[in-house]
């Protein structure tokens, strides 16, 4: 929990803050504040706005957005790193490859306009269409530009809402020295990861986004009664901590690893808003609650901004709250409103 910053010392600032966590996900759902935002307030506080995430990615470029990921410049290397050798499978290697001239006209239009472009600004010009069964079948100029960022060729500079605006990388990234070689950047990256989580496992299933595994980076670990290779942060053992309380998002990387979320708190959570209302058991968009150094329960809130009230639907405990930690909570809940505008409604 120190080491995914939520003890009781708080971080100045948010670059700071994506600094020690590594990063920040972008998502579209915001049933409460956008996922990046939701997460800077539960570490910085109230005093969080999310025009200095806005500020630290587009004016001082301090921090860079690849991937759905917001990561901090500093280690920019570590993703260039291999850039040049993607993809590594066949299939977007073999549709790069037969749309050469597309992507020479996506990277010639871009190099002839002073400001970037939003996708539907760039026209269509794929000789062959990009073949999915899920929602990207066919969205050719989106493919494209997802496929030369991840090349290291283009480079997100800014968003407007939800649409992403696009340049060419040199604009957005700083000139560097020659980044590490991709084996080299694969041991820091865990490192650093290990670094952010304080304890993971040393092997897991494959995550999108971002592993939740560091191989053989920190030490070695047993955790009493739970089975499994672990590895532990060496520089995070044997320092006091001093918890809080925090609500947070579905997508905190405190519990984004839900098996390691289980075997370490006992805590057990799914994201139900893709599930029928009638079959949900905490709610759409469900935060976790944090209590001290314990994941305590879910509080299932909706913002709805049209009444200006943060309304509450429930608050599930996993185990009866005690009198003191229920006014944690309610106190929590009522930062988060008073950050959000609203006012607290409870059901």
């Amino acid at each position: 929990m120190r080491a995914q910053v939520l003890d009781a010392e708080r971080p100045s600032d948010v670059v700071e803050l994506v600094r020690r966590l590594t990063l920040l996900q972008i998502d579209p759902t915001a049933a409460i504040a956008p996922n990046a935002d939701l997460v800077a307030w539960s570490r910085i506080g109230s005093a969080y706005r999310p025009s200095e995430l806005v500020n630290a990615l587009e004016r001082r470029r301090q921090l860079f957005e690849l991937d759905a990921l917001i990561r901090p410049m500093d280690d920019l290397g570590l993703f260039r790193a291999g850039m040049d050798a993607w993809p590594s499978e066949s299939k977007a290697g073999e549709w790069l490859a037969r749309n050469d001239s597309f992507r020479r006209d996506i990277l010639s239009r871009l190099r002839s306009s002073p400001e970037p472009l939003l996708s539907r600004e760039i026209p269509d010009t794929s000789v062959v269409p990009w073949q999915s069964s899920g929602w990207t079948h066919n969205k050719n100029v989106g493919r494209m530009l997802e496929f030369l960022t991840l090349r290291g060729e283009i480079a997100i500079a800014a968003r407007r809402g939800r649409e992403r605006l696009w340049t060419l990388a040199e604009r957005v990234y700083p000139e560097q020295l020659s980044p590490p070689t991709t084996e080299v950047a694969a041991v820091v990256r865990a490192e650093r990861r290990l670094a952010s989580l304080g304890i993971a496992r040393e092997k897991s299933t494959v995550m999108p986004l971002e592993p939740v595994d560091v191989g053989l980076a920190g030490e070695p670990a047993v955790i009493d009664g739970i089975p499994g290779a672990w590895r532990v942060d060496p520089a995070a053992l044997g320092r006091p901590f001093v918890g809080r309380t925090a609500l947070l998002s579905p997508f905190d990387r405190l519990i984004y690893d839900r098996v390691r979320a289980k075997a370490l708190f006992d805590f057990d959570y799914v994201l139900e808003m893709y599930k029928p209302k009638a079959k949900r058991r905490w709610g759409y968009f469900a935060l976790p609650i944090l209590h001290g150094d314990r994941l305590v329960g879910k509080l299932d809130a909706l913002a709805d901004r049209k009444e200006g009230a943060l309304v509450v639907n429930a608050i599930h405990e996993d185990a009866p709250f005690t009198s003191a930690v229920r006014d944690a909570v309610g106190a929590e809940i009522s930062e988060l409103a008073a950050w959000l505008g609203l006012d607290v409604r409870y059901q």
